[in-house]
């Protein structure tokens, strides 16, 4: 199998991708109950190379709702009925998620808001409170 090469200089290395056919669920006809299309491809997250401790850190974060028993990155697909191309559908996935991995989050700014905001939320704060005083009133009336 071949390494999947990301921007930068990051790879996974064919030795930490290791893929499995099985049989797909759904339509299919005849076909669904022979043929193995459904591809279940397991990377070992431990081996993609070049990657810098906060993109292996986000990497882990991102990948952990697909992570099996063992630790390592599950990706399945069953797009098509072609066993090679959902292969390469789910080599496509590994891609985007390390990919994503590599792109630092963007700082958060603190702001703070501006008087004239701080006013009209108090003023809308009060007109609120005086609309269900007034359901109150009525309400103790019948």
């Amino acid at each position: 199998m071949e390494p999947i090469v990301i921007a930068g200089g990051v790879t996974v290395p064919a030795a930490a991708l290791s893929f499995r056919a099985v049989r797909a669920s759904g339509p299919g006809g005849q076909n669904v109950n022979k043929v193995a299309s459904k591809v279940e491809l397991r990377v070992d997250l431990d081996r993609v190379e070049g990657l810098t401790p906060g993109a292996r850190e986000r990497l882990r974060a991102l990948a952990a709702p697909r992570l099996d028993s063992a630790g390592l990155l599950l990706v399945t697909s069953q797009r098509t009925r072609d066993q090679r191309h959902n292969l390469e559908d789910a080599r496509d996935k590994v891609h985007h998620l390390v990919a994503r991995a590599l792109v630092p989050p963007r700082p958060r700014r603190a702001t703070v808001p501006s008087a004239g905001a701080r006013e009209k939320r108090l003023r809308e704060k009060k007109t609120r409170a005086a609309r269900k005083r007034g359901r109150a009133a009525s309400h103790e009336e019948d």
